[in-house]
């Protein structure tokens, strides 16, 4: 166990705690949490003065460590961000309850009702990293679902999530819950995120979110059950038939509207018969924004501005103003290089071929199928479920983007009068 202070809470103390917390929120009524979630919406949107000085902080530690350009905007936080946390938090106090929710039910023939009914997971462990919104994100979720939550963000973001666990407990307390139903457990460092995934019967469930290894390691290390967010190396392809000005216009979007996030596009596909006709002014419009285009040759025939890609640029998730760009003969190759490389994240067509855009939808194998849409939308709040857990490219439990629902479990209530079985 790492080592601790003679006042401060080992980690087993605090899984223990979360644990007592949980038993205690898995009874707490909406009118409740949703009383907590105003609460810690008032404290981040009010908690500029203490949130952003610690943020600086961080900020300041990552560009004297080297810190990504990329992960330096996602631990980034501003007034306008923290407002946006705020009412995303509002946004959830709206939404349904899913804690009791009947999935299905019916009575059987001897007079026993079953009803298959929405709880919470109890515990639910998240490893993160540079998100300090994840913080807050998570932190929401998961007390609107039923569930104490164990936090770890990573160093990088220290300091920001130490102040922002400190304004949640805070608010949780004010409305009278647990303090414990969220904790951040930073201090212990990497010996915490280890500890915390052998934690099996403290922790219900482990979700981890950030890069392809962080995800990788989790998935092999833990020994609690792990809902897998992965990577996103995402693709538009340009058929044939696709229209210019949504061409331009989406792979502007997808690319350069924040493009260190998850749902960002990476690879450009572009149909043989249309590559002439759409990559111009596709390309153009991106090299404005100071895209560099990574490029296979017949691209570069048509577009000189660019460099020669390689076998990694197919399979990078740069999360930065980087493209690659690949002319393709037809769908089908279109597809199997999606097949080959994508991370099953996100996939989007543009295309005015219903056909394809049907094939597009039924064999691409991704989390979210797009057609004619650029995909940023793959997210929580963008489908309505307020912010979101993460994006699960597994098939097991939940896949896409996770709300509300995909934090609960169910359980079977059974109500009889006396019956036995024959």
């Amino acid at each position: 166990m790492p080592h601790t202070t003679l006042d401060a809470p080992t980690l087993t103390e605090k899984l223990v705690a979360a644990r007592s917390a949980s038993i205690t929120l898995a009874t707490a009524n909406a009118d409740l949490k949703n009383s907590a979630l105003d609460a810690i919406a008032r404290a981040v949107a009010g908690g500029a003065d203490v949130i952003l000085p610690a943020n600086e902080l961080d900020l300041a530690n990552g560009r004297e460590n080297g810190l990504s350009q990329a992960l330096q905007d996602r631990l980034s936080l501003t007034e306008a961000r923290l407002s946006a946390l705020a009412a995303a938090v509002t946004e959830i106090t709206a939404l349904v309850d899913p804690v009791g929710e009947t999935v299905r039910g019916r009575v059987l023939p001897n007079g026993i009702r079953i009803d298959q009914v929405r709880v919470p997971f109890g515990v639910v462990g998240v490893i993160y990293e540079a998100r300090p919104n994840v913080t807050v994100d998570i932190a929401a979720l998961a007390l609107k679902s039923g569930n104490a939550v164990v936090l770890r963000g990573g160093s990088a973001a220290q300091n920001t999530n130490a102040v922002l666990v400190s304004l949640i407990q805070d608010a949780l307390a004010s409305v009278g819950l647990p303090p414990e139903c969220v904790q951040t457990i930073d201090e212990f460092g990497r010996d915490g995120a280890r500890e915390l995934m052998q934690a099996r019967g403290f922790v219900d469930v482990l979700i981890p979110r950030g890069s392809a290894s962080l995800i990788n390691t989790v998935v092999a290390e833990s020994k609690v059950p792990v809902i897998e967010t992965g990577a996103g190396v995402v693709h538009v392809f340009l058929d044939e038939s696709a229209n210019l000005d949504w061409s331009v216009d989406i792979v502007q979007n997808a690319k350069v509207q924040r493009p260190s996030v998850c749902n960002a596009l990476e690879t450009l596909l572009v149909h043989r018969g249309a590559a002439a006709r759409v990559l111009p002014a596709v390309l153009g419009r991106l090299r404005e924004s100071g895209v560099v285009i990574h490029a296979d040759d017949e691209t570069r025939a048509l577009f000189a501005d660019a460099v020669p890609a390689t076998e990694d640029d197919w399979q990078t998730e740069y999360m930065s103003l980087d493209l690659a760009v690949r002319v393709v003969a037809d769908i089908d190759e279109a597809m199997q290089h999606i097949r080959t490389y994508s991370t099953h994240h996100t996939e989007s067509i543009i295309t005015n071929d219903l056909t394809n855009a049907e094939r597009f939808l039924n064999e691409v194998d991704s989390a979210a199928v797009m057609v004619n849409a650029s995909t940023r939308f793959t997210d929580g709040g963008e489908f309505g479920f307020g912010a979101e857990v993460g994006i699960s490219t597994q098939k097991l439990h939940a896949r896409g983007p996770m709300g509300l629902p995909e934090l609960t479990s169910t359980k079977w209530l059974v109500r009889g009068s006396g019956q036995v079985r024959p």
